[in-house]
């Protein structure tokens, strides 16, 4: 089998990789690379799993399917590539954090900082059309990502922050015994003021993580990301 992933996801997953469905995702997504304007670029669509293995993965920030704006996905939820003006959702997302923790936002989106330290930046779809949100759902993807949630839930001792409907949605495949869900409405401008701005998702994450007898998360970016 090709190796897709570089790490131990790549054995995580190889059932999913091995299965009829991924197989019909494949051809799915060659012609659509081919014939359309489809983000990120190849190479990136797994890079939320390249960033954080899954032996250290403590935290998973559930986002949707990639920003379909030009440059704007790095393979990685709510993530954009560090020249990109940051898209309003994660504007409030560090909003909040500043809110919450008092770190003061950075004028880029590379969330990098955060998948070193064990947070996995995973959308329940992998890839879309440019322009057009929610373009790949029901292809495919969601087999693998949640094949990826419900291995993690099984390992156990990770903190689930689950924004929006979509993502809350993923709470039936987490065994809330051996992990800890966070959740609230999603940090887009139509909806975090009902829930999101005041929800201290990133305080509340450090407290869970140090009852499980593991290192918080430094929420801090760095000024100038290194790509």
């Amino acid at each position: 089998m090709k190796t897709l992933i570089h790490n131990d996801w790549q054995t995580v997953l190889a059932p999913v990789f091995a299965g009829p469905e991924y197989g019909r995702l494949h051809a799915f997504l060659k012609q659509e690379y081919q014939t359309q304007t489809i983000y990120p670029e190849m190479h990136h669509i797994f890079q939320a799993f390249e960033w954080t293995p899954f032996a250290a993965t403590k935290v998973v920030i559930l986002g949707q399917d990639p920003y379909h704006g030009p440059n704007q996905a790095v393979g990685a939820s709510f993530a954009v590539s560090p020249s990109v003006p940051l898209p309003p959702s994660l504007q409030n997302i560090y909003k909040e954090l500043q809110d919450d923790l008092g770190i003061a936002p950075v004028r880029h989106g590379y969330l990098k900082a955060w998948a070193d330290q064990g947070v996995l930046l995973l959308n329940a779809v992998l890839t879309v059309r440019a322009g057009q949100a929610n373009s790949h759902q029901h292809q495919g993807w969601e087999t693998l990502t949640d094949a990826a949630i419900a291995a993690l839930s099984d390992r156990g001792g990770v903190v689930f922050i689950l924004w929006g409907s979509a993502a809350k949605a993923k709470a039936a495949l987490i065994d809330r015994n051996k992990n800890r869900i966070i959740s609230s409405v999603h940090p887009s401008p139509l909806s975090a003021y009902r829930g999101f701005f005041g929800s201290k998702p990133f305080s509340q994450t450090n407290a869970l993580l140090e009852a499980m007898n593991e290192a918080p998360i430094d929420w801090r970016l760095p000024a100038d990301p290194t790509v």
